[in-house]
């Protein structure tokens, strides 16, 4: 890391105001020169979603210190990251954080994962970026045993580089400070979710669902990130954003297309 102060873009998908972001906002405040950019509402599951058939507003609504910018936004964690790339920073960022998140990331749920979805468009922009989420849903959970985690993942980071078109998610269990065992480096363990929608009917007569489920975790190996987190470690997941099954091309170059 240079003496200069690194630019870190921190943003979430609970929205500006939730403990988990002010966590992080105090965990990277001393690190480098902190820039805001977050959802005014919260955003949870809503993916790689942008804005394309309404208006989107930022509001500059503090600057807590010299190296403290915030601004809420109108829109997705996604355009959070867009609106805070190409009109709110003067330079790239040297890196971007999003979370912490209030709940798990892990395995499946990064595909539905706002929090890790802003990480992966700054990785896209070509950002280096981490995604950080606690094992835990309460509005009121424990972060600060995770502040000292947080800092040594992001100074390595720093310290490091992360490779091209490669993002983190970063996932805590609940634990104590002393019962947390470390940090490991893991694979998206395979897992679903069991769903089914639970249907109601309104006083008025009209049906109504609500989303429900049970995750299963399918993958019994123990380099994943579900049995680093239900063995008392801290995951670590390298993502890539480049979709294609590399593994298949050949098997699909056999197949009979042109004939």
């Amino acid at each position: 890391m240079s003496k200069t102060k690194p630019l870190i873009l921190v943003t979430n998908d609970d929205g500006i105001t939730a403990p988990g972001m002010r966590a992080l906002i105090a965990v990277m405040s001393e690190i480098g020169e902190v820039v805001v950019v977050a959802p005014d509402k919260p955003q949870s599951a809503m993916g790689h979603a942008i804005t394309i058939n309404s208006t989107l507003y930022l509001n500059k609504i503090s600057k807590e210190g010299a190296d403290i910018t915030e601004y809420s936004c109108s829109g997705t964690p996604v355009d959070c990251v867009k609106l805070a790339v190409n009109e709110i920073l003067k330079r790239k960022p040297d890196l971007c954080v999003s979370g912490v998140n209030h709940g798990s990331n892990s395995s499946i749920n990064v595909i539905y994962s706002g929090t890790m979805s802003a990480a992966v468009e700054a990785g896209i922009e070509g950002i280096p970026a981490i995604g950080f989420s606690l094992l835990d849903y309460d509005w009121n959970a424990d972060f600060e045993t995770i502040k000292p985690f947080i800092k040594k993942i992001t100074q390595e980071a720093l310290h490091n580089g992360l490779p091209k078109d490669v993002v983190l998610n970063v996932n805590f269990p609940k634990l104590k400070k002393e019962q947390i065992k470390g940090i490991k480096v893991c694979r998206q363990a395979k897992a679903i979710w069991a769903e089914k929608f639970d249907k109601r009917v309104t006083p008025q007569g009209k049906d109504y669902y609500w989303l429900a489920g049970e995750f299963i975790n399918l993958d019994k190996g123990e380099d994943t990130d579900e049995w680093a987190l239900a063995n008392g470690y801290i995951s670590v997941v390298p993502v890539q954003f480049d979709l294609t099954a590399h593994h298949t091309v050949q098997q699909l170059n056999n197949w009979k297309w042109n004939e």
